[in-house]
């Protein structure tokens, strides 16, 4: 069985908005693309080496697709000789105009296809970037395994990862480290229900029975 796996750059306020360059993804008047470029060392190098040194998939959405395929098909470094020749599996509306080899469309049904390719044998499947779609999993259950890089800064207003349509689900921590930039990277995999409980002891007061009528 293959797993979902969304490895993103994030800032402390949650925010995956171009994190490549200026003019990666402006859209809605973002005015800080490339806001990762300056906390990269020889630390989170070799975490982006191991992240690609295995196997894998691209599952992308449309816009990512369209950011990537005109970039990496023109370059000639480590990340574009794993990129290009990886099976990329797109969401998209406009399948008859993927142009990157190797590129196929998810189709109309995008939970179904994945369901399917996820019982498939072959390579895990690596989202980068693609905010939309991971929304998309994250509210049908579907993503196994979160790569986090968390850098060390505010961004504001952004397109972020996380919104409010997702499936509540326990992740156990199994990977973190530290960079000498301050950037933390943690991976986390799927651990089943979240499950509460209270650090509450004895009866309640009749001021917090007040306060619960109230917040109701």
């Amino acid at each position: 069985m293959r797993k979902i796996i969304s490895a993103t750059f994030i800032s402390l306020d949650g925010v995956m908005q171009a994190p490549g360059g200026p003019q990666e993804d402006p859209v809605g008047g973002f005015k800080f693309g490339g806001w990762t470029f300056h906390y990269f060392d020889e630390a989170g190098g070799a975490a982006m080496d191991e992240l690609f040194s295995k196997p894998f998939a691209l599952l992308l959405g449309r816009r990512t697709y369209d950011i990537f395929a005109a970039y990496w098909p023109y370059q000639k470094d480590p990340i574009a000789d794993a990129f290009n020749p990886a099976t990329k599996y797109v969401a998209t509306h406009r399948p008859d105009t993927l142009t990157w080899q190797n590129t196929q469309s998810l189709g109309p049904d995008i939970v179904a296809a994945l369901r399917r390719l996820k019982q498939e044998d072959g390579p895990d499947l690596l989202i980068q970037g693609s905010g939309n779609l991971i929304q998309t999993l994250l509210a049908n259950g579907l993503i196994d395994e979160i790569r986090l890089m968390v850098f060390p800064l505010l961004l504001g207003k952004g397109k972020r990862l996380f919104g409010d349509s997702a499936i509540p689900a326990a992740f156990k921590l199994i990977k973190s480290q530290a960079t000498g930039t301050g950037v933390i990277m943690a991976t986390y995999e799927r651990a089943g229900e979240v499950k509460v409980g209270s650090f509450v002891t004895g009866e309640p007061s009749e001021a917090e029975l007040e306060r619960r009528r109230n917040w109701k």
